[in-house]
């Protein structure tokens, strides 16, 4: 249990709230009997500045002020060994006569009427420096002394100790509370880091498990519904990549069964004597065999593809010029079919960089798709066009077009959105796949657009500036 991230993050808030707690305790602690007591002094010495002054004004000199101050205090002054020291408890009964020896007093002429023992004994003369550090008398305006502070303790009372002890009292009490606080707010904290944590987790073991599709609550916008939402998007893709590859495995099967059964059926035929080789019959096997040379070839381009081993032997080319020979390559065709295959591209165009087999390969399975789809009495046109700083090959058609449902899928492998007219013309189903394919490799973009079925369709290949 402890091993886990929530009890660590728990365990790690309460250890900084401990921590702090209990600097800032013995910080205040260690600072609180220091200022206490010389909040006592200060208390103390304003009252005696008080009856030092009134004694002044009532006498009009400092003749004797200690004979009076130890009358009016209660006895003589006590011998310095018995003054009170850090430490020492409680004051004696009349701290009033303690604290009054805590000062001493000099006159404006620098001599010590009142002793502050065993510093300053009585009649010894006293530095400015020592002066500058006491605290002036005034009488009417006029400084007639300073009194002089005793760097001694000066002890606390039983009702002072009191106040102290009840004071770390809420001091611990309060030290607690940050500390049960700092606990429960880091457990909270803590599970709320961790539980995407471990939805995450979870979701993973069940991807490994062979559930590949997983969605986890994305419940927050920081860092940890950041990466909810990538999870969530990887395991889309992942799922529909596993589901892309069981379809591909199921169409190259039965791609390859299709040609395989024919010739299969054929030469088993001709070796029982069923039927004999005649050249049409041999040339239905060969056309089957062409067939599966041609499916094993795509197949190949793709996985180069994929592996990132498509070679390209690139080159300046004209648009104009590329265009010409795909039209030159299929203008017969479309003829017997009796349909307009027409090339529109400006001369001013700049040549692209691109390897010139392979990008006449796309056009070709482009223009191929088109006349498959393409009625007679339609039009083909090959279109080279600037666009923005670069430019765009077009082939358009005015065929049969794309459904809106099938639009987006039209480059994924050995898709066909209309199978019995693809089986019926001997279509791979890969000819669009492997021209997005070798455009990629190019590093440019190749899009379908179509207004809907009977309406006709685009493939437009992008080039970038430069």
């Amino acid at each position: 249990m402890f091993r886990s991230l929530t009890w660590k993050l728990s365990l790690a808030f309460l250890l900084v709230a401990v921590t702090v707690a209990l600097l800032v305790a013995i910080s205040i602690q260690l600072s609180s009997t220091g200022n206490f007591d010389r909040f006592i002094i200060e208390q103390e010495r304003s009252q005696f500045e008080t009856t030092l002054a009134v004694y002044y004004q009532t006498n009009g000199s400092w003749y004797g002020v200690q004979h009076y101050l130890e009358q009016y205090y209660g006895g003589p002054a006590p011998r310095p060994e018995n003054f009170p020291r850090p430490g020492n408890g409680n004051l004696p009964p009349n701290n009033r006569r303690e604290r009054h020896h805590l000062f001493g007093l000099v006159d404006a002429q620098g001599l010590v009427v009142l002793p502050l023992l065993p510093t300053f004994p009585l009649g010894s003369r006293v530095t400015g420096n020592v002066l500058a550090r006491g605290e002036p008398v005034e009488v009417d305006g006029n400084v007639v002394g300073t009194i002089l502070t005793t760097t001694r303790p000066p002890g606390l009372s039983p009702a002072e100790m009191a106040f102290l002890r009840r004071a770390n009292n809420a001091l611990l009490l309060a030290t607690g509370g940050a500390m049960l606080v700092a606990l429960v707010v880091g457990v909270l904290l803590a599970r709320t880091l961790t539980r995407p944590l471990q939805a995450l987790t979870e979701a993973t073991h069940r991807m490994a498990g062979g559930a590949l599709e997983q969605v986890v609550p994305v419940k927050s916008k920081d860092e940890i519904g950041e990466l909810a939402a990538a999870f969530n998007q990887m395991s889309r893709a992942v799922a529909r990549a596993n589901n892309a590859r069981r379809q591909m495995t199921a169409d190259v099967a039965h791609e390859l069964r299709t040609p395989l059964t024919v010739i299969a059926g054929y030469i088993e035929s001709m070796r029982d004597g069923v039927l004999k080789p005649t050249p049409d019959r041999l040339s239905v096997i060969y056309a089957e065999i062409e067939h599966l040379q041609h499916l094993v070839g795509d197949l190949r381009i793709l996985s180069q593809a994929d592996a990132g081993e498509l070679k390209l032997n690139r080159q300046l080319v004209a648009p104009g010029e590329l265009l010409q020979q795909a039209f030159a390559m299929f203008e017969h065709q479309a003829a017997q079919q009796d349909i307009r295959l027409a090339v529109r591209a400006d001369a001013s165009l700049p040549k692209i960089l691109v390897d010139e087999t392979r990008l006449l390969q796309v056009l070709t399975n482009l223009i191929s798709n088109a006349l498959r789809y393409t009625p007679a009495g339609g039009q083909i046109e090959l279109l080279a066009a600037p666009d923005g700083g670069g430019l765009t090959l077009t082939v358009r058609d005015t065929g049969q077009g794309i459904a809106p449902d099938d639009l987006p899928f039209v480059f994924d492998r050995l898709y066909r959105a209309d199978k019995s007219r693809a089986e019926e013309n001997g279509e791979s189903g890969l000819g669009l796949a492997i021209a997005k394919a070798i455009v990629e490799a190019h590093g440019e973009q190749i899009d379908a657009h179509s207004e809907g079925k009977g309406r006709g369709s685009s493939f437009t290949i992008r080039f970038q500036a430069g």
